[in-house]
């Protein structure tokens, strides 16, 4: 079974930086997409940043181009989100996901993995 766990969130003042790291185990045949998703209090689970296949194409949210950056390291089966220029806007429980192809015997399956999330408070 895959797990994912998160690190790196914390308290940072605005203007501060934070580097989320997602370290995937158990077996993956091939990583699909890799992803970092928030959810800050009273709404819905929002996009952040994505990057399609190891080396693939990046997709951030609006609001966070510029600042963040995602990065993946297939050796080491590790998402990071590098987070600069904070604001109070970026607090929010941050999730990492991961899209996979398994293998089983001869048959692929696309399946889906999220962590558990790591909290992100931005305050002075």
């Amino acid at each position: 079974q895959v797990q994912l766990v998160e690190s790196g969130g914390g308290l940072v003042q605005p203007g501060g930086s934070l580097r989320l790291s997602c370290v995937a185990s158990g077996y993956i045949f091939a990583i699909t997409s890799m992803g970092w998703y928030r959810q800050a209090p009273g709404k819905e689970r929002e996009l952040v940043a994505t990057e399609n296949r190891p080396g693939g194409s990046k997709n951030y949210a609006d609001s966070v181009k510029g600042r963040f950056t995602i990065s993946g390291d297939t050796s080491k089966n590790t998402v990071y989100l590098q987070m600069d220029s904070l604001t109070h806007k970026n607090t929010a429980v941050y999730y990492c996901h991961i899209g996979a192809e398994q293998k089983y015997g001869n048959t692929i399956k696309t399946e889906s993995f999220w962590g558990q999330g790591t909290q992100v408070t931005v305050s002075s």
